[in-house]
């Protein structure tokens, strides 16, 4: 009956997704069966590992993170866990040889957030490494199924797309970061003090990663190419509508794409998508 605790691990992954991101569900649905599963899985970790950090207020997160980077390392190596989300995650990770060192960097991020507030350009590298062009790595690994040549080719523009998707968060959730973890991640960005010119800034390094991910989810195996695609598409409408809007508003408000739009994105991607209107 293992297979059937391994199922009912890889559904609390999917749970926690759906939970938190309708955007990368909706994105994930659309994937080749093969791989919804295991990009479930690996969201379901990453959200996890984050949530440690930002919002177990009140208990000892060191602790707790500490804790999950070791229970992370012994289900991988023992191939079984207790806890739904690490067993759905070493399953994944095993199968396709998602390599230690992402996963290392991904939880240095993680702690990085505990003794950090204020990012100069060295730690705010290293964190968008390791906090989103690393999962955009893992999700790579899933894609390529063991092809290491188009890992290889693909893996500068993964890193691309997960660094946009972490920027654009970043400038949406400015307010809470600042408000609720007295984090602000951008260098040099007071935000007290948030500019027009700040955020411009910021908008052509975003649009420059953006360029250079497209390349890259249009090479994507074909069962994969329209989730990401999509999701590429979210975010994209996200940083369209955050261009259009003043600094002192995005310093104060969370901006964001409805549901409703979402449904449309889905629907004229997959138009697009079809008709190769790239």
């Amino acid at each position: 009956m293992l297979a059937l605790y391994n199922q009912t691990c890889q559904e609390c992954s999917r749970l926690i997704t759906n939970r938190y991101s309708t955007s990368f569900s909706l994105g994930i649905r659309v994937f080749d069966k093969k791989f919804r599963m295991p990009i479930y899985a690996i969201y379901g970790y990453v959200r996890f590992a984050d949530e440690i950090v930002d919002t177990f207020h009140g208990f000892p997160k060191a602790e707790l993170l500490q804790r999950f980077r070791q229970d992370t390392y012994q289900a991988i190596e023992e191939g079984i866990s207790l806890n739904p989300v690490l067993n759905a995650f070493q399953e994944v990770v095993n199968q396709y040889g998602i390599e230690q060192e992402l996963i290392d960097a991904f939880l240095d991020s993680m702690e990085m957030d505990l003794h950090h507030s204020i990012y100069g350009e060295g730690l705010y590298e290293k964190y968008i490494y390791g906090s989103a062009e690393v999962v955009g790595l893992m999700c790579l690994r899933v894609f390529c199924e063991g092809d290491r040549e188009m890992f290889d080719r693909l893996k500068s523009p993964a890193r691309s797309l997960g660094a946009a998707f972490q920027k654009i968060n970043f400038l949406r959730d400015l307010k809470s970061d600042f408000d609720d973890r007295g984090r602000v991640y951008f260098p040099g960005v007071d935000f007290n003090n948030f500019t027009g010119e700040d955020k411009e800034r910021i908008e052509v390094e975003i649009k420059k990663d953006f360029d250079d991910a497209l390349v890259g989810i249009l090479a994507l195996p074909k069962g994969a190419r329209f989730g990401v695609y999509l999701a590429y598409v979210y975010y994209l409408n996200l940083f369209k509508k955050i261009r259009h809007t003043a600094a002192a508003k995005v310093k104060e408000q969370r901006i964001r794409v409805n549901d409703g739009k979402k449904i449309f994105l889905l629907f004229s991607s997959a138009v697009r998508m079809r008709l190769n209107l790239f």
